[in-house]
């Protein structure tokens, strides 16, 4: 059986002796690659593909207008119209629709209206609009039929009141309406528009005591009545006409009416009977008949409704709302630009899809637009005679149960037509057919041999379906599994089946179990650079087996000397030796790929100072090509010197002091790390400092008043030592002369001396 994987790229080896002991059946299942590298005979490998055939290719209708009128079913818009795909899976099935919209296309329009009292006013303008509509609807088709059906509500309390009075005449005054009812179908579709305006103008408008109005009982009768309708297999148009809002799914409670609507037609002489029965319809099963019976709707409301209606459009596929005015006047324009808008657009649905079965839509457009995902559904701005395409993508992932065919519909919403779509799925391989029952290749018979294996009998197992069920599990046929006592059985990588291991399925198709005991697997070898058995080789029993020109446990020693080889063509330059494809260096001071790389040699910090600067600092001779000259080495910045490498490092380094252009000074280092070219650089320049001018004048100020002031004191102290000397040479020149002690003659003493006579002296 083919593996139920997500992608078509899987193989079936129907060889009787390619599995190797211990591997499953299921091991014959695999890529193409991996069959091959197994040793597999491209002639016995079995791939088979999907395909697709179409059984109904109809071609599209080219007619214009006034030419002879073609029955609906012979008007064709959509192509082709069935087909039947092979899916295998995970491999994609493309198909492409043709749409074009034919010109005079039939239209069916059942006009809807809303006869609350409300309505009173709008009644007058519709009663007329049968030929009005008849006449403007002939310049987009002449095949045009118009019908007519009218609605108030559910004929309980408290939606219209139920005194024997009211039930009568429902409305208030000297008004003579007619009795409440929840849905009437009073013209069935008809060419005849004075027919439409008879009837419609022996309508009398009733009343009701709530504002909402059981619109959506009427809406599901029109949908799914379709023979007292009379809607044909063309273009259905259903004019929704109303003044106020409407009840849906669950307001029936209010009136004690609790059982969900059915989806079913209930007229009885185009009366709808089961109002007082069902509950209102929800939006979504309006939806759903709606889309069933390809009925696309107008909402022809008042501005005060627009908003809610609009919401409702948004969940109604295939719907419009138009604005219409407080008596109905413009109805006629509203339902043809209303048309016009539904018509343009064309958007493909699809069935219930089966299980294990996706499907993605592209749409190819007017003017060259290409819409993929959900808008890949549809087509926009499409005029009558225009043709658009669809690439459709249907892809299976697995198959379904017993592999049954299944099918799905593909319509265009709001049209009768639509494509069937036969699905057939590829769940076994050609050689199933070509198998021998009770084939003594297994075990006497007890199996039909297919595809190079057995598929054993019921009540039968085993490679060769050599045990009963009721023997698989015996003692004796376990100890057959274990390598010795000590072990477990199929080394817990596997199943005893009759006394042979087999092995388990890995998730990655790729990767087994092998060996008498499911001792050996091909995924558990040595890896390198994360791959197994570094790429270069295959694993066996967890031992690398290498391919040509690479050794080593893991295969990552390659035997090839070129990538050794230096600018001189010598190997490793001549200052080391090539081990597994890579230099190793016997000068320490040399290094790089081919040792040709000194990063400590005199004249390595002038080679890289031109690129050290630009990189680091944007200055320098290269600042305009750094991009393209310096990229050779990784920059790494740093604070200051103290953070630069030093030379204890593994690696050889050497430290660099450059000045450039302004007299500054940068500091880096040059190393090279394995095969990586480093430099560290300090981020700061040292630059010289300019003087200080401030200092200086004060300096200048300062020296001048202390040599004034030490001047001074010299002048000073000459003074006093000059002064000094003068008065000791005076005081010496005093010493030595000699005077004469002779009293001057002119001299006259101031001073009197009296001598008293009397005095003795005693």
């Amino acid at each position: 059986m083919l593996d139920s994987h997500n992608t078509s790229s899987f193989y079936m080896y129907s060889h009787q002796e390619f599995l190797k002991q211990g591997e499953p059946t299921s091991a014959r299942c695999d890529e193409l690659e991996s069959l091959m590298k197994r040793g597999c005979d491209a002639a016995r490998i079995e791939n088979p593909h999907g395909g697709q055939r179409i059984l109904k290719n109809k071609a599209v209708t080219n007619r214009k207008k006034g030419a002879e009128k073609l029955r609906p079913e012979d008007i064709t818009q959509i192509q082709p119209q069935k087909l039947s795909l092979n899916l295998r899976s995970g491999e994609p099935q493309n198909i492409k629709l043709r749409f074009k919209r034919a010109e005079d296309y039939p239209i069916d329009l059942y006009y809807l209206m809303d006869l609350s009292y409300s309505m009173k006013d709008d009644l007058e303008n519709v009663k007329n609009l049968g030929t009005s509509l008849m006449k403007e609807m002939s310049k987009i088709t002449s095949d045009f039929r118009i019908g007519f059906g009218s609605f108030v509500e559910k004929t309980v309390m408290p939606y219209i009141s139920t005194t024997p009075a009211k039930l009568l005449n429902p409305c208030t005054g000297d008004q003579n309406c007619t009795s409440p009812f929840s849905y009437k179908n009073v013209l069935k579709l008809t060419s005849n528009g004075h027919q439409f305006n008879s009837l419609v103008g022996k309508q009398q408008i009733s009343g009701n005591l709530d504002s909402p109005e059981g619109g959506f009982d009427a809406i599901m009768q029109v949908a799914v009545c379709g023979e007292h309708i009379g809607w044909r297999n063309v273009t259905r148009l259903l004019v929704f006409s109303t003044d106020a809002g409407f009840h849906f799914a669950g307001d029936g409670k209010l009136g004690g009416i609790v059982l969900p609507n059915d989806g079913r037609c209930h007229l009885e002489n185009n009366m709808y009977t089961m109002s007082h029965y069902y509950d209102y319809p929800s939006i979504a099963h309006l939806v759903q008949k709606l889309s069933e019976n390809n009925i696309q709707t107008i909402f022809a409301v008042t501005e005060e409704f627009q908003p809610v209606y609009k919401e409702l459009k948004n969940l109604i596929p295939k719907s419009a709302v138009g604005t219409l005015s407080a008596n109905s006047s413009n109805v006629i324009n509203l339902i043809v630009d209303a048309y016009n808008s539904l018509s343009s657009e064309v958007i493909l649905e699809n069935s219930k899809l089966p299980e294990g079965v996706t499907i993605t839509y592209q749409s190819h457009c007017k003017n060259g637009v290409v819409n993929e995902g959900e808008s890949g559904r549809k087509c926009s701005n499409i005029s009558i005679g225009d043709e658009v395409s669809f690439n459709i993508n249907i892809t299976a992932q697995g198959c379904p149960k017993q592999g049954k065919p299944e099918s799905i519909k593909i319509k265009p919403l709001g049209f009768t037509e639509e494509v069937e779509i036969l699905l057939n799925f590829i769940c076994e391989c050609d050689c199933h057919k070509q198998g021998i029952k009770n084939s003594d290749m297994c075990h006497n018979g007890n199996g039909t041999f297919e595809c190079g294996a057995c598929r054993c009998n019921k009540g039968r197992v085993g490679r060769q379906c050599e045990c009963r069920k009721d023997e698989v599990s015996t003692e004796d046929l376990d100890k057959n599994c274990r390598k010795d006592n000590g072990t477990d059985i199929c080394s817990n990588n596997g199943e005893c089946v009759c006394g042979t291991c087999e092995c388990k399925k890995r998730d990655n198709p790729e990767e087994r179990y092998s060996g008498k005991f499911c001792e050996c697997d091909n995924f558990n070898c040595d890896r390198s650079n994360n791959k197994l058995c570094g790429g270069h080789g295959r694993c066996e029993c967890r031992v690398c087996i290498c391919d040509a020109n690479y050794t080593g446990s893991a295969c990552d020693c390659s035997l090839d000397t070129s990538t050794c080889l230096a600018s001189n063509k010598q190997i490793c330059n001549g200052r080391g030796n090539c081990e597994c494809g890579t230099c190793r260096c016997t000068d320490p001071k040399f290094q790089g790929p081919t040792c040709e790389i000194c990063p400590t040699c005199p004249g390595v910090c002038t080679e890289h100072k031109s690129c050290v600067q630009c990189r680091a600092f944007g200055t320098g001779e290269k600042k305009d090509t750094c991009e393209r000259d310096c990229s050779y080495f990784n920059l790494i910045k740093v604070k200051d010197r103290d953070k630069l490498p030093q030379p204890v490092q593994a690696f050889p380094l050497m430290h660099c002091k450059e000045r450039d252009a302004n007299d500054c000074w940068f500091y880096y280092t040059y190393a090279v790390n394995n095969t990586e070219k480093e430099v560290h650089v300090v981020e700061t320049l040292e630059c010289p400092a300019g003087p200080d001018i401030i200092p200086i004048v004060a300096g200048v100020v300062t020296g001048i008043v202390l040599i004034g002031l030490a001047l001074l004191l010299i002048w000073k102290l000459l003074m006093i030592i000059h002064d000094r000397r003068e008065f000791a040479k005076f005081e010496k020149e005093k010493m030595n002369a000699k005077w004469d002690t002779g009293e001057n003659p002119i001299y006259k003493s101031a001073v009197t001396t009296v001598i008293n006579p009397k005095y003795e002296g005693k």
